[in-house]
């Protein structure tokens, strides 16, 4: 028996070992040769499989000698299945083309995964991934931006921590904050829209939208001095979308809460046989009303776009983006109470407090030429000439002072003025870089740029009043036909600004763990006014070291500044110009990549100070400037948390988290310690995505996000000059509330063409406040809905 047992066991391991197998080794890529990162191969019979590597290449080991089918997947890919029949021991070879199925690119914020998102290069002049950058920079794609549903700047950029809305002025415009900064810059394509100094916003269709990246902190080396209040805190940059060389389309309709209905279309592909010429077509338009009587918009949008790729190393593209906005401009609601008081009228969604014919009409056009010129395998030549053109015409009511009976406030009652405003703006950028990728001096790597720029701002501005046309009491009805008025005289204004830029930047690869950025821009910009022209000369630098002390841990440090020319030539004591004012940053944190990349952790800690501000000098009452100064400290420092990917292929994650001290130190105007307007403390953001495979639920995903925007002040804390609307010299203003709004969203897929989405916004009907001074005090959206039936192709 023992004798048998014995050669029974020899015999099933002889068996075993004459089982020949093979190590499977090929490469995932799309029709045009790129590779897919981390897609899926799966054989089905084995119940074995492997995910590629970032640069889509997968190995399977250990697959038994004969015929197999070998499938590979990816999102926003068809599923593609191929036979194989390894027949030695290593079988190379295996390559997969995979084909859009119209699925749009993954989420991403702060990642790689999107690894080199359309004209990133606008805004860091650099060939670097944004986990790359020494900069704190977010992206958001496509895919997050329809997935959410998202159809305003503020609903997509709520997924980056540290940005937040500052103003909608009556729900008219999108003005938008971080670090502490009102009003940061918007650039549609690399091209200022807007350039009101205040950083008052604009308005953009979705639609066209292929990705949003954010730029955090002084961007003085890639987009010129501070010429904006809110530059020192950053840049949006608003990404148009650009032809693809494969047939495919959308079109889609959208119903939802408060009368909104919203078709869209989508179609692109190559307009020859041999796929070198291609066009992109991108159209929406808007009808909706408001949950507040007699508010409505109507809105249309159209963005074309051609490129023609000349030869294997030169490229052309040409893009236009039109979008025509009218709606009704909303007053919000008032405060019942003094300015240090928190009493904000809950104003029923019945009562309208302007007049029925209120309206404010955007009119916006950009449009960019660009050049890719591959000088060698090194070396690359970009040129780009972007425009915008922007016209405003606003027509409204406006609330001024509360009513007094016996020398007390009676705050429910209002003076109600009426005034019009006009506004043409055109902005250009002529931009040439030059880009060394990878160039080598002995054993030292570089990647560098440099490249100069033309930047010309034209703007008009004309606007008329009525002054104070009648009184309203909030808690009556209220007359909503305007009563005949005459406009006082027109108030013509305007500005024309010229600035010529070189921008130079290298960062070194000392070894595999070392790195140096190094950059400097010198700026020269030209205002010209009726009465005298005036020059401001800017230098900034930028300094930055990254050292990866283990794989995939990044700890990095930097330091740079921005100009701001605005007050260049306020004079001092004894008549000499003071010149620009300087912001100074210091950045430093760290960055991971876990699971392959699909899982990214960003930890950044910032410091910014304006130690040289030219601040009035005033008499004894407070009320004359003498002359200016330099003096002061306006600082802003916080943290800033970010958890983003993808750590399952089916689930999706983005988090964060942000603190800002932003603090008025040493200075003039305004109490010492006291925030800037609209600064929260605290801002929170979670979403998640998870889409069921392998299942009865295949085809269905469901996702829900939560956004928390904390307390803040109305207005500025005046220490005595200062009297904008709404201050009170010396008297604290409240905070508005903070608050919290949770979105839910729910896509089917039925099949590759069809699918249909549901969305719910402020699933608890939350109300938060977004309030500028005292001007507007303006609720966030209730509760509502939305559907989505969208056909790809």
């Amino acid at each position: 028996m023992k004798f048998i047992t014995t050669l029974f066991f020899l015999l099933c391991v002889q068996f075993i070992f004459s089982q020949e197998v093979a190590e499977i080794n090929g490469t995932v890529t799309d029709i045009d040769n790129n590779p897919i990162p981390f897609a899926s191969v799966y054989l089905p019979e084995l119940k074995k499989g492997s995910a590629a590597n970032a640069d889509g290449k997968f190995t399977i080991n250990n697959i038994p000698y004969g015929l197999w089918q070998l499938t590979a997947s990816a999102v926003g890919y068809e599923a593609s299945t191929i036979t194989i029949n390894p027949n030695e021991p290593v079988f190379n070879g295996v390559i997969f083309q995979l084909t859009h199925d119209n699925e749009l690119d993954e989420v991403e914020v702060f990642g790689n995964r999107n690894d080199h998102p359309d004209k990133i290069e606008s805004i860091t002049r650099l060939p670097l991934k944004p986990y790359e950058q020494i900069q704190s920079i977010s992206v958001l794609s496509e895919k997050l931006i329809e997935d959410q549903g998202a159809l305003s700047i503020a609903e997509a950029t709520k997924n980056v921590p540290g940005v937040y809305t500052f103003a909608t002025y009556g729900n008219k415009r999108e003005s938008m904050s971080s670090r502490g900064f009102r009003g940061i810059p918007i650039l549609k394509n690399g091209v200022r829209i807007h350039s009101d100094f205040r950083g008052v916003g604009i308005l953009t269709d979705m639609q066209g939208v292929d990705n949003i990246q954010v730029l955090k902190g002084t961007a003085s080396i890639t987009q010129g001095v501070a010429t904006d209040l809110g530059s020192p805190g950053g840049i949006i940059n608003i990404v148009t979308k650009t032809p693809k060389y494969t047939t495919g389309g959308s079109v889609s309709l959208r119903g939802g809460s408060f009368g909104q209905i919203r078709p869209t279309f989508d179609v692109y592909g190559p307009l020859n046989k041999e796929k070198n010429i291609a066009f992109r077509l991108n159209g929406a338009l808007e009808r909706a009303d408001s949950f507040r009587d007699l508010v409505e918009k109507e809105s249309f949008y159209f963005n074309p776009s051609f490129e023609w790729k000349i030869n294997e190393k030169t490229t052309v593209t040409l893009e236009l983006d039109h979008y025509y906005d009218s709606r009704t401009p909303d007053l919000g609601t008032v405060n019942l109470a003094e300015n240090d008081m928190n009493a904000i009228y809950d104003l029923p969604h019945s009562q309208f407090l302007g007049f029925e014919n209120d309206r404010s009409i955007t009119e916006n056009t950009t449009y960019a030429i660009r050049m890719d010129r591959e000088l060698s395998e090194k070396l690359t030549l970009k040129g780009a000439f972007y425009s915008s053109s922007l016209s405003l015409d606003d027509k409204g009511a406006g609330l001024g002072k509360t009513i007094e009976e016996n020398e007390m406030p009676i705050y429910n009652i209002r003076q109600r003025s009426y005034s019009t405003s006009t506004r043409d703006d055109n902005n250009s950028v002529l931009q040439f870089d030059l880009i060394g990728d990878d160039v080598y001096t002995g054993s030292i790597k570089h990647t560098f740029q440099v490249g100069f720029d033309y930047r010309a701002s034209r703007f008009s501005t004309s606007s008329q009043s009525a002054g104070v046309v009648d009184t309203i009491n909030v808690f009556q009805n209220i007359e909503h036909r305007l009563p005949n008025v005459a406009l006082g005289e027109a108030n013509v204004s305007g500005g024309k600004t010229n600035s010529l830029g070189f921008v130079a930047q290298d960062v070194i690869s000392w070894n595999s763990w070392l790195k140096t950025f190094l950059g400097a821009r010198y700026s020269s910009t030209e205002t010209l006014s009726e009465v005298e022209n005036t020059r401001s000369d800017a230098f900034n630098p930028l300094g930055g070291i990254i050292v990866s002390p283990i794989k995939n841990v990044n700890v990095f440090v930097s330091y740079t500044n921005s100009s701001y020319p605005r007050t260049a030539s306020r004079l001092g004591q004894n008549g000499e110009e003071l010149g620009n004012e300087r912001y100074d940053q210091l950045e430093t944190g760290f960055k991971t990549t876990w699971l392959n990349d699909r899982l990214r952790f960003n930890l950044t800690l910032y410091k910014i100070n304006n130690k040289n501000i030219n601040l009035p000098v005033y008499d004894e009452t407070w009320t004359n400037i003498l002359y200016y100064a330099k003096g002061g400290n306006d600082q802003r420092q916080g943290i800033e948390v970010e958890l983003t990917g993808r750590p399952l292929e089916n689930l999706e994650l983005i988090g964060g988290y942000a603190y800002i001290d932003a603090q008025y130190k040493e200075h003039t105007s305004y109490v010492y310690g006291s925030a800037p307007l609209n600064t929260p403390r605290h801002t929170f953001n979670a979403y998640a995505n998870y889409s069921f495979r392998n299942s009865i639920l295949e085809g269905l995903s469901v996702g829900a996000g939560a956004y928390f925007t904390g307390e803040r002040p109305i207005n500025d804390w005046s220490s005595g000059p200062v009297t904008h609307q709404g201050i009170v010299p010396n008297q604290k203003p409240f905070d508005v509330e903070a608050y919290t709004l949770v979105n839910f969203q729910a896509e089917y897929k039925f099949n590759k063409n069809w699918s249909l989405q549901f969305l719910l916004n402020n699933v608890f009907d939350k109300i938060g406040y977004n309030a500028y001074r005292t001007s507007y005090i303006n609720q966030t959206d209730p509760r509502n809905f939305a559907g989505v039936l969208r056909y790809n192709f």
